[in-house]
């Protein structure tokens, strides 16, 4: 079995992790929801000008229904997570979220295409969803609003959508256009709750680096890892790998902001990277 799908998520899930330190270069007070739709449409309109260039789409035989529902399912979870933590905060809202993501996927693999979940996945999938917990168990955000929590579950099972319709897609096109297609449109249906705050900000020099990483790096490349990796292995597996994210945010902070992890979070680190590296070379060990 090749292990490079799995590094690919798992890079991809890293650049993800980014996001959160990246964005302390920004300047307060700027939306969460200007942020995600500028990101989305900078990383995937420069894609979508270079395959344009490139003669790699062809509209009138393009799987719109399969890219639409992506574009959607991706601006829900970004809509919904961002709305679910200013109710529980960021703590709370990612566990939730993430945590519930690789759930949703096993089951929506499951329901719809009949693919059933492996013993290899759900302990590894047990053993990222527990590291997550404890990671940001001792945060000091213990606000429990029914709300905000079940705004992070359903961003979670938008997540989960997302990677099972891009799974997909995947089987229809070519990686690059995917998400050039898919966060070009994705981009314009957060235009409008975007607009409401505005786009002055992007006029200060101090933004343009953050803003241009988030979208390049930590979407354009991030995604092509994602859906390039996702077309090896399983939705479920993808979703799973991808708490990374949080793991790769905690360390940042740890040793680019200087955050402190109790012992409790350090555990919750080795756990976390535990069920990744079941996860990578325990499947590679049952498919030998």
């Amino acid at each position: 079995m090749n292990i490079l799908p799995y590094l690919f998520v798992l890079m991809a899930a890293m650049l993800w992790g980014t996001v959160g330190t990246t964005q302390t270069f920004l300047t307060e007070g700027i939306s969460s929801f200007a942020v995600a739709c500028v990101r989305s449409g900078i990383g995937g309109g420069v894609l979508l000008l270079a395959v344009l260039a490139m003669r790699k789409i062809s509209f009138r035989n393009w799987s719109w229904k399969w890219t639409i529902l992506a574009a959607i399912a991706i601006a829900l979870f970004q809509s919904l997570f961002f709305t679910s933590v200013r109710f529980t905060g960021v703590a709370v809202g990612t566990v939730v979220t993430i945590g519930s993501a690789p759930v949703f996927a096993g089951f929506i693999e499951w329901i719809f295409w009949k693919v059933r979940p492996t013993l290899v996945w759900a302990i590894a999938t047990v053993l990222a969803i527990v590291g997550c917990l404890l990671l940001f168990m001792n945060q000091g955000e213990t606000a429990i609003n029914p709300l905000g929590i079940g705004l992070a579950l359903a961003a979670g099972s938008m997540f989960a959508l997302y990677t099972n319709v891009s799974k997909q897609l995947m089987k229809r096109e070519e990686t690059l256009p995917a998400v050039a297609m898919t966060f070009s449109i994705c981009a314009l249906f957060l235009l409008p709750l975007a607009a409401k705050d505005g786009f002055g900000w992007l006029t200060e020099g101090v933004n343009i680096w953050p803003i241009l990483f988030m979208a390049l790096a930590a979407t354009s490349l991030a995604y092509i890892l994602f859906l390039g990796g996702l077309k090896k292995i399983s939705s479920s597996a993808a979703v799973t790998l991808s708490l990374a994210e949080p793991l790769t945010a905690a360390l940042l902070g740890v040793f680019l902001v200087g955050e402190h992890l109790t012992f409790v979070s350090w555990i919750g680190v080795s756990l976390l990277l535990g069920g990744i590296i079941v996860l990578t070379f325990g499947t590679k060990k049952a498919a030998s």
